[in-house]
């Protein structure tokens, strides 16, 4: 019923940039807030990034550790996130997921969490 696909992941040098991309499709109502998660190999799933909903883009939020390098922002029409990473590094070496709070046609009271299933990043040295 809904989809969500991400895409823009690879290998970069450290100090490069990428750039990710979350598109959710299907039957939507609307969405309310999109997130980066990372999760890297023995480590716990952490929040990278945060936008909430709202016209106006919505208010960000960030991990402090990306804090400067990395941006967050949504384009409401096509219903995608995006997730902008500069100056990486090998540390930001990582699955990067999609997360997105949004309401569907048939439930358009309530809103669900839908995850992305999952982009890898990696960062050398």
């Amino acid at each position: 019923q809904v989809q969500l696909v991400e895409s823009g992941g690879g290998l970069v040098q450290a100090g490069g940039s990428l750039r990710l991309s979350c598109a959710a499709s299907g039957r939507i109502f609307s969405i309310d807030a999109m997130a980066w998660y990372r999760q890297a190999p023995g480590n716990q799933r952490e929040l990278v990034a945060g936008i909430t909903g709202g016209g106006s883009g919505g208010s960000t939020n960030y991990v402090d550790s990306v804090k400067g390098r990395f941006t967050i922002s949504r384009d409401n029409a096509q219903n995608t996130a995006y997730l902008q990473m500069s100056n990486l590094k090998p540390e930001d070496t990582a699955v990067y997921l999609c997360n997105v709070d949004l309401r569907t046609l048939s439930n358009p009271y309530y809103a669900r969490t839908y995850w992305g299933q999952g982009t890898q990043v990696t960062v050398s040295s």
